[in-house]
């Protein structure tokens, strides 16, 4: 896997209605899947498939609790998060010169 599949995850993730009302739902903290369910009207099915995107992005953690899942943000994934995007996003110090055009 390179880079920028890591990076592929973790920006599908964030490009989701859905997912980030789940982001901003955890951030008052862990949150078992059946309260997540309701006030984002989603299906048990429809939760999973999110909360399996989100897992495998890094950016939330999963804990099973008898049948149920509890979710939390990652402190890890959201500074991998960051770090990522400002490294794609920030002008290199010199950029090589253009072979066609010259600038």
């Amino acid at each position: 896997m390179t880079p920028y599949d890591q990076d592929a995850r973790i920006f599908k993730a964030l490009c989701d209605p859905k997912r980030l009302a789940i982001l901003e739902q955890l951030r008052r903290g862990e949150t078992c899947a059946c309260k997540l369910q309701e006030p984002l009207s989603l299906t048990q099915s429809g939760l999973s498939y999110h909360m399996k995107i989100l897992c495998e992005s890094g950016l939330v953690l999963a804990r099973q609790e008898g049948k149920w899942t509890h979710y939390r943000l990652s402190p890890e994934g959201q500074a991998h998060a960051v770090e990522r995007l400002l490294a794609i996003t920030t002008p290199a110090a010199q950029a090589p010169a253009c072979g066609c055009c010259g600038k």
